[in-house]
């Protein structure tokens, strides 16, 4: 436990960006949250690019960020998210697994992580072209998509729908890719 409380203050220490903090919340708690009614593991399986999120320790200094999703026999995913500097070259890596636990509400647990944590997808758009996902404790939330380059359209509709569920759009920040 130790080891990953260092690696948080590590990663808080990074290069003077706003790498939020530990506890840091990103939405209003008391607005509504809700994730997506009708979500299917298996198209929101594969590729996805990290547009845009809320800063968090463990994403210091990370650009091209990507995260893959496997749909594995038992129904759970495989994640596997990779975090890259920005010469492209890869700085980091981290595998785990999701649990489905409700429509649209994972449970994602990395390896060497003593927790779990909640990640809803709030939206997708009707194709699983970009996604929206958040948390409802407010200290995470993200803008993905199946290309490095989101259309202006979706990224405003994205936008929308972190503001919806209570997110400050003025601390979302965009992902180099």
């Amino acid at each position: 436990m130790r080891a990953l409380w260092a690696l948080v203050f590590l990663a808080a220490c990074g290069r003077g960006e706003d790498v939020g903090g530990l506890f840091e919340v990103y939405r209003d708690t008391n607005a509504p949250i809700s994730s997506k009614a009708i979500f299917d593991a298996e198209s929101y399986a594969g590729t996805w690019y990290e547009v845009a999120r809320y800063p968090v320790p463990f994403e210091a200094g990370c650009v091209g960020v990507t995260a893959e999703y496997a749909l594995r026999e038992d129904g759970t995913l495989s994640v596997l998210n990779i975090c890259r500097n920005p010469d492209g070259s890869e700085k980091s890596r981290i595998a785990g697994s999701a649990e489905i636990v409700g429509p649209g509400r994972l449970k994602v647990k990395f390896a060497n992580i003593p927790f779990a944590a909640d990640y809803w997808v709030l939206w997708t758009d009707e194709t699983y072209r970009t996604a929206v996902v958040g948390a409802p404790n407010g200290r995470s939330g993200w803008i993905l998509n199946r290309t490095p380059d989101i259309p202006p359209d979706r990224l405003k509709a994205a936008r929308g729908i972190l503001e919806f569920n209570g997110y400050d759009l003025d601390r979302l920040v965009e992902v180099p890719q």
